[in-house]
């Protein structure tokens, strides 16, 4: 009887050749259809356009033995039981971004390549990014140490190690695992019967951290992120284009979203409302408006509602999302305000150009994907997690007038010519009421000594 199957995916990302579909091909003991650049258009410009998939599986360690559920893949009793890696090798050439950002939504695990005698590149940089948005796990694997001239090899990879370590610093994988590895050695012409460098380290590592065919294995059941294959008969796979298997009733089509958003930390500028983004929810990316808004300032220290949209509460319009670089430094100097709180939680609403089928809860990537590749710059702007799709398509009627957000506006202006008599008329007023209660006059801010030594000036002048 089959011993019980653990599956984890992992993600191999990295920027453009940097070995990732060599390191894949290195690890794996199967490969799928859409493995390593099988495409004629991949095999024709060398290099990755879309996911390839493949596995390697290891003996499943005791602490996973016993798995819940009944049926012959759960229990200890079962047989030996596997662990198995399925490898997502994603593009890093920067225009396949939003096949990146598609593929790293259903990974439990991020390799993160680097080729140790560039370090860190534009779409490393961006891979980090992404990762700390979609998983929780990071391995970092120094690839093509065999370019690295023998007596110096050590020293350099010590040295990669360091920065490494700096940038992962002030993320949420500090102190994740850095793997030194030649996936191909000899670079790609190089023949098969070179042996992988670091390979058996590296799968030690990846071990400690987590009528259907998977794998050419029979399975009887499968969950998201599995890679199958499954027989359908009479069948033109031609007229198959990638889209989404689920139960019925698990996704819904939506026009617009509310969105519970954060800022990404490295990208310059403001995020304007009424700015327009490319917007990826799960393996789509549209363009779409959005619209940003807050609670009203005395609740900016409320408590995150990570799962729910309260539409019973009124919330402020902002003009852009709130942050600590909302304002230029020059702003802030000149400002003889105190220093601004920034609310907990902000929110957007995401009007999409066309339709997107999603489920409830899904992860949400804002980007401007427009900007140029070449530019040094992070291009991801924003992320967050949907907590309401608006299905009905005359949702701006039906749905909006549910959504109660207000904005702040005030007047200025001044006085050409006033009456003294009025005009101190309106002063005493004034003084009256910041004392002695409501007069149905406009309150304006100021210390009643302020206006008490204001309102005495004026009498000496006016000679009252």
């Amino acid at each position: 009887m089959a011993g019980r199957r653990v599956n984890v995916n992992v993600g191999v990302l990295g920027h453009i050749d940097s070995g990732k579909t060599a390191l894949a091909r290195a690890l794996s003991t199967t490969a799928s259809t859409a493995a390593f650049d099988k495409q004629p258009q991949s095999r024709e410009r060398g290099i990755t356009l879309d996911l390839g998939f493949s596995c390697f599986a290891v003996p499943l360690p005791a602490r996973l033995q016993a798995g819940p559920g009944p049926g012959p893949e759960a229990g200890a009793g079962a047989g030996a039981g596997q662990l198995q890696f399925t490898l997502v090798d994603c593009p890093g050439h920067a225009s396949l971004i939003r096949t990146i950002i598609g593929g790293a939504q259903i990974i439990d695990l991020m390799m993160l390549v680097i080729d140790v005698t560039k370090g860190m590149q534009t779409q490393s940089a961006e891979c980090l990014v992404i990762g700390q948005i979609a998983c929780q796990k990071l391995i970092v694997v120094l690839n093509k140490i065999d370019l690295l001239t023998e007596e110096k090899r050590q020293a350099a990879i010590d040295k990669m190690t360091k920065k490494m370590q700096k940038t992962l610093e002030n993320t949420k994988f500090r102190g994740s695992p850095i793997i030194p590895v030649a996936a191909k050695p000899g670079g790609p012409e190089a023949p098969e019967t070179e042996t992988p460098q670091g390979i058996s380290e590296l799968i030690e590592v990846v071990k400690k951290v987590k009528s259907m065919q998977m794998f050419h294995t029979p399975v009887t059941s499968a969950m998201q992120g599995d890679r199958l294959g499954i027989c359908v008969t009479q069948f033109d796979p031609k007229l198959l284009e990638r889209g989404l298997v689920c139960t019925p009733e698990s996704l819904h089509t939506i026009h617009a979203a509310i969105v519970s958003v954060k800022k990404i930390p490295y990208f310059r500028g403001a995020l304007q409302t009424k700015a327009k983004f490319h917007i990826t929810v799960g393996h789509e990316t549209v363009m779409g408006r959005v619209m940003f808004f807050s609670p009203a300032p005395d609740q900016f220290d409320c408590e995150p509602l990570e799962e729910a949209f309260d539409f019973g509460k009124e919330y402020l319009y902002q003009e852009q999302y709130l942050s600590k670089d909302s304002t230029t430094a020059e702003e802030d100097k000149k400002s003889d305000q105190p220093v601004e709180k920034w609310p907990k939680q902000q929110w957007a609403l995401l009007e999409f150009e066309k339709p997107v089928t999603c489920p409830k809860l899904c992860l949400v990537i804002g980007s401007k994907l427009d900007t140029d590749i070449l530019a040094n710059t992070c291009r991801l702007a924003f992320h967050g997690i949907m907590l309401q799709g608006l299905e009905d398509k005359n949702y701006t009627e039906t749905f909006l007038p549910k959504l109660k957000v207000y904005k702040l506006k005030h007047k200025e202006g001044h006085v050409e010519r006033v009456s003294s008599i009025i005009f101190i008329s309106f002063l005493a007023a004034w003084f009256l009421e910041s004392f002695w209660g409501n007069m149905d006059l406009v309150k304006v801010p100021c210390k009643h000594s302020m206006m008490l030594s204001l309102f005495l000036s004026l009498f000496k002048i006016f000679n009252i």
